[in-house]
This record gives C-alpha cells, structure tokens and sequence, in this order.
C-alpha cells in the first residue's frame, strides 16, 4: 500500500514538473511566433516604402529630368547606354536599375529587379519565375495593386514585393519611337515590366529586440525550476516524515491492541479516549457485582493433564469474557479460576437495568457452559468445569488503585466479599443473589430466599436468594433443565425446542428412564427376580 502511494505521488510530481516544462518551454515558442509575425510584417513594410521611394525617384526623374531633355532638343542624350555616349543621360528604366544595383551592394539582404517580357533587342530577355510571370499577367489586368509573397525557414523570412512598371507619356514617347524597342504602340497606363524588391532577415538578428523579456523569461525559468527543485525536496522530505509517522502509527497500534488484552474494554475505551486519566483515583459508586468460581478447582487440576487443564480453562474464560462484554460487563479480573464482574462503571444504564444486565449475562454463561460441557465430555474429558454464580447490589469504591508507576482499575469494598461469599453458598451449576440484587431484578427471575448469613464487615443479616429460573417477556419461568455428572449430561430448554422435535424428545427421555430402571434396579427387586427364576 505504502509502495502505491509513492508510485501515486512521484507520478503525480513528474507530471508537474512536465507542465512547468511545457508552459517554461511554450513561452519562447510562442516569442518566436511572434518574432516571425513582427519580422515578416517589418520587412513587408520595408519593401513597400522601399519600392515608394523608387518609383517616385523614377517618376520624377522621368518628368522632370528627362522630360525637359526631351522637349528642348539639344546635344544631351538620354539613352540606355549612356556610360559609352559622352554628356549623356540614363533613360528612367536605367536609372532604376542602377539604382537598385547600389541598394543591392549597400544592403546584401534586399535583392532589386527591373525586368520586363519586353526589353530592348541589344539586351538578353530576362528570366521570369512563375511567382513573376503570374504577377506579371495578373497586374496587367489591374495595374492598382502590389503583390506579396513571403517565404519562411526556421531561422530565415524573405519577403518579395511585386509592383507594376507604369508607362507614362515621357516613356510612351520614348519607347514608342526609339530603334530598339520591340514593342511601339504603347499607351499611357500600359504595364510595361514589374519592379521587384526582395528583402531577406535572419530571424535571430531581432532576438535581441526583446532582451528585457528573455532576461525576465530566464528569470521566471530560474524560479520556476527552484521551485520544482525545493517542492520536490520538501514532498521527499514529508513522504520520508509520513512513513516515519506511520510506522510510528503501527507500531502503536500494535501496542495498543496488546495492551487493550490487559484491560476490559470499556477500560480500554475510556482512557484512550480521554475521557479517564491514568491517575489514582477512586469514586462510591452503586453497582452490581458478579463473582463465579469452578468447583472442585483443586481436584481438577489434578485430574487433567497441565496442557490439556490449560487449553480448557483459557477456552472457558474466553467463551465467559465473550458473554461478559455482550452484555456490558465490566471484566475487573481473573483470579484462579475465579471471574469478577461488574456493572455501572464506567457505563452505566441505571441501577435497576445494570443489575439485569448482571442477571441475563449469568443465566447465559449457565446456558453458554452447558454447551462446553457436552463438547468437552465429546473430547474425551470425564468431569468438566462446573461454576457457582454470586451476584451483590451495593456501594463500592471503584477506580485506580496501586502506586504512580503500577496501578489497577477494580473494585474495592464489602459488598464484593459479599459476592463472593454468595457464590460460596451456591449449589454447582446454580445462582444466588443478595437482597438488594433480587429487589431490583424480581420481575425477571424467579427466586426462593435462603437463611440469612451474617459475614465480617456487615453488620446486617444478608438473605441470600436462589435463582429457580428466568422469566420470559409473558412473565412465565424459564423452565431450563441442566445436569452433569458422570454418566449423564442433560440440558433441556423448552423454549429452543421446534415443535417438530417435541415428540422424539419425548420418546428419548422415557427411553433414558426405561434404561435407568433396567440397570439401576433395587437390589430386592433383583434378588426376587432370581429366587422366582429358580423356582
């Protein structure tokens, strides 16, 4: 159980420690998204102005540079090739491309084309990728839009912006009637090319744009696996306290439950409980007291074997304590073969139910030793255990007695010895009750009184009253028949027989007296028989 509970409870820590490494692991992830989202959006809107500032560097060379050339004719040139031409000047679309070849070698992640399907016929025709050719036919078809396309790696965004290569009037006029154009039937707003910004950025380069945050990241990480650590030691640490503690727990279990052997349990219950200390002290209480003992002890020891007087006494002692706490009893001590009994403390249910009590639990332990009987003669033992029942009402002291370092939870007082000498004057298998006793138990028993006895330490007269029988809830005497003796063991209760047993019953006990009759006749009866027999 013990080894269940560790494996739950390491499971369980585990799992923890993986959540907090998922959510501690999840946070960068989430940053790099983020980081990519930022990076793709800076560099999209780094191609856009890029590609604004070039196309308004182009429109206004165009008109207000090569237009006025144009239009007031001179020997300045304005040419494709004009490094070869001495004074002259590059057309709009050589501007550009010269322009994005220095942005290009300024900065190596941003790639700049000036391409068209139409170039001059001294220039090789540029090659198109389809993202270009599909841009290409799509802008044609509506010039007022820029395409996009971004491309992404673990570690690397590239963006590329396509936008449309406009013809204006300076350029339609220009195109329209230089040598080498292939096409001469341009228009105003006609799309002659694209112009093409591509802009690269290692994703890391920006790490360091959120260094307060990854130095705050490190930090919860820092804690958060402290955390962990010294949770983790602390959880060991208790497991390690909770087994100390619970073989602590067993061990006074253990204890416990052995000690409780040495006590009677409402004993047991009230001092562990609290509700009794263990200190000296003693009460006057009014209580009943019960007191058997085994005749003939002595002589039964010496009939029976040391293991086998032992194995038998233990076994009645143990059937007695078991119908002892049925009812109630206190069990004060075993004293030889003797028990001692009593009711009201430290529960009680009044006088007159304690004493009762004390009644039915002897008339049950008769009945209760009846049945020993008969399996201990079945085992081989001749004479059984036969007890005599005193039982006394009256005030005792009961509580601690002894020293501070060995006490005793009893009984003291005159009306135990009255007990016990009640018993005395028991027949074997019978009860006998003081006066006290009967008065509070009359309309439960049936009993006859017996000559007072007088006893050292009262100076009253005691009648003693033998118990006859019990009665039952219509206030009819239980008629319980029960003798034991060598060559008879009989126990009759009527009132445990079914109706459907009544007449072998019957049949047996005339067939017991007819035997008793043949084998136990007078010796005169005999001696006839044989004198008529000669005859």
């Amino acid at each position: 159980m013990e080894t269940f509970r560790s494996t739950i409870t390491s499971s369980r820590g585990l799992l923890l420690v993986l959540l907090v490494g998922v959510l501690l692991v999840g946070l960068p992830v989430a940053v790099w998204f983020d980081l990519r989202n930022l990076t793709e959006a800076a560099l999209l809107r780094q191609a856009r102005d890029l590609n604004s500032v070039v196309t308004s560097m182009r429109a206004y060379y165009g008109s207000n540079v090569v237009g006025r050339i144009l239009e007031t004719p001179g020997s300045t040139q304005v040419t494709h090739n004009y490094e070869t031409i001495p004074g002259a000047i590059p057309i709009p679309a050589t501007l550009s491309i010269e322009l994005g070849r220095v942005i290009s070698d300024q900065q190596h992640n941003i790639t700049y084309r000036f391409v068209s399907d139409f170039p001059f016929k001294n220039r090789a025709r540029h090659s198109l990728d389809d993202f270009e050719t599909n841009a290409l036919a799509s802008l044609r078809n509506d010039p007022n839009q820029q395409l996009t396309k971004v491309s992404s790696s673990m570690f690397n965004d590239r963006v590329r912006l396509i936008a449309p290569v406009v013809m204006g009037a300076v350029c339609v006029k220009c195109h329209n009637a230089h040598p080498e154009s292939q096409k001469r039937d341009w228009k105003v707003g006609d799309v002659r090319g694209i112009q093409e910004i591509a802009i690269s950025q290692a994703i890391p380069s920006n790490i360091f744009s959120f260094k307060y945050l990854l130095a705050y990241f490190i930090l919860v990480a820092v804690v958060g696996f402290t955390f962990i650590a010294v949770q983790r030691r602390q959880a060991a640490t208790i497991r390690g306290m909770n087994r100390e503690l619970e073989t602590a727990n067993q061990f006074l279990a253990s204890l416990s439950t052995k000690i409780s052997r040495y006590l009677s349990p409402q004993i047991y219950k009230s001092i562990f409980s609290g509700e009794k200390d263990v200190t000296i002290h003693t009460e006057r209480k009014k209580l009943t007291i019960f007191f058997s003992d085994i005749e003939d002890f002595t002589a039964a020891t010496e009939r029976l074997q040391p293991e086998q007087f032992t194995l038998l006494l233990n076994e009645y002692f143990t059937e007695m304590s078991n119908v002892a706490l049925k009812h109630g009893g206190t069990i004060d001590k075993f004293v030889g073969d003797a028990i001692l009994i009593f009711f009201g403390d430290p529960e009680t249910k009044g006088g007159a139910e304690d004493a009762k009590s004390c009644l039915r639990m002897a008339a049950e332990m008769q009945h209760r030793l009846a049945e020993l009987h008969m399996k201990w003669r079945n085992a081989g033992v001749e004479q059984p255990f036969r007890t005599r029942i005193g039982i006394n009402t009256g005030f005792c002291n009961v509580g601690n007695f002894g020293s501070t370092d060995r006490m005793d939870y009893t009984i003291q007082g005159a009306e135990v010895n009255l007990a016990a000498r009640l018993q005395s004057i028991a027949e074997p298998g019978h009860i006998v009750i003081s006066y006290e006793t009967y008065a509070l138990v009359r309309d439960i028993l049936v009993a006859h009184p017996l000559p007072p006895i007088t006893m050292k330490g009262l100076s009253r007269e005691v009648v003693p009253y033998a118990v006859a029988g019990m009665l039952d809830e219509a206030g009819q005497k239980v008629e319980v028949l029960s003798e034991h003796m060598a060559g008879l063991d009989f126990y009759l209760n009527p009132r445990m027989v079914h109706s459907g047993s009544a007449e072998r019953i019957r049949t047996l006990l005339q067939d017991a007296i007819s035997a008793l009759d043949k084998y136990r006749a007078p010796p005169m009866a005999q001696a006839a028989g044989t004198l008529q027999h000669a005859d």
